[in-house]
């Protein structure tokens, strides 16, 4: 897999890395109809892939998601079409991202509005450029949210502020996304690529069998029951502790050296 056919979407792997390109640079990314089916698509071949162990997500050009395309929007104001079944391919895309088997990073430079920002929180990790710009953007233009933007932002800021961030939509920049917690850390823009290119390259190394159980036990935790949770906390330490990965780390840390995990 190399490219969708319509061409809104990128996607190139190296080694066990994979980097998948908003491809819309002259309205930032904005997101169409062929974007938002081209998303849910590659996503999910993706996160069928036996060969990744890590994901990254990028926009081209200057923007990483400037969220719905408004023009389009403006022109087809009068007849929004089938808006339903284009809001439930974005929210295949919003999932299939969510719940990759792998450590899902989003490189963010530009702007991270609307459906991008839902975009850049539901990947597990967020960098971003010191110049970036956030704004959920929403009910400026009349529209109450998608994308998963309820769900993520009262768990990654708190009620209060998550009601303040949707009903203002007010930009906000990378170091106060990152203070709310929206983002991981922000760094020069000259540093972004090599910031995500090394936490990618880590993670890519790493324990992806333990990753991605954890990755499920934490996307749950919300809306599990404790007994549950705890069941499922030791279910899945029993599979993890079966793995190659497991076997690998605990010879690693008796013999006091790096481990050399495999993903399996």
């Amino acid at each position: 897999m190399n490219t969708t056919t319509n061409n809104t979407i990128l996607f190139s792997q190296i080694g066990s890395i994979g980097t998948m390109t908003f491809n819309r640079p002259d309205v930032y990314n904005a997101m169409n109809s062929e974007l938002i089916l081209a998303m849910r698509d590659v996503t999910a071949e993706i996160a069928a892939s036996r060969t990744l162990r890590a994901l990254i997500l990028k926009g081209a050009g200057k923007a990483f998601l400037a969220g719905g395309d408004v023009g389009l929007f403006h022109k087809q104001r009068d007849d929004m079409g089938d808006i339903k079944s284009m809001g439930d391919a974005l929210h295949e895309g919003i999932k299939n991202i969510r719940n990759m088997p792998f450590p899902v990073i989003a490189q963010i430079q530009g702007a991270c509005a609307g459906a991008g920002l839902s975009v850049a929180m539901a990947a597990d990790f967020a960098i971003a450029s010191e110049a970036a710009q956030f704004n959920t953007a929403y009910t400026k233009i009349g529209l109450s949210p998608d994308g998963g933007s309820t769900f993520f932002l009262p768990r990654y800021v708190g009620m209060k502020r998550a009601i303040e961030l949707t009903m203002l939509a007010d930009m906000f920049d990378a170091k106060a996304a990152a203070a709310m917690g929206i983002i991981n850390r922000a760094v020069p823009a000259e540093n972004l690529e090599q910031e995500v290119a090394a936490l990618a390259e880590r993670l890519s190394n790493g324990a992806t069998q333990a990753f991605s159980r954890a990755k499920k036990l934490i996307n749950q935790s919300f809306v599990t029951p404790i007994d549950k949770q705890l069941d499922d906390e030791i279910a899945y330490f029993a599979e993890c502790a079966v793995t190659d990965d497991f076997k690998e780390g605990v010879s690693a840390f008796v013999d006091k050296r790096k481990p050399r995990f495999v993903g399996k």
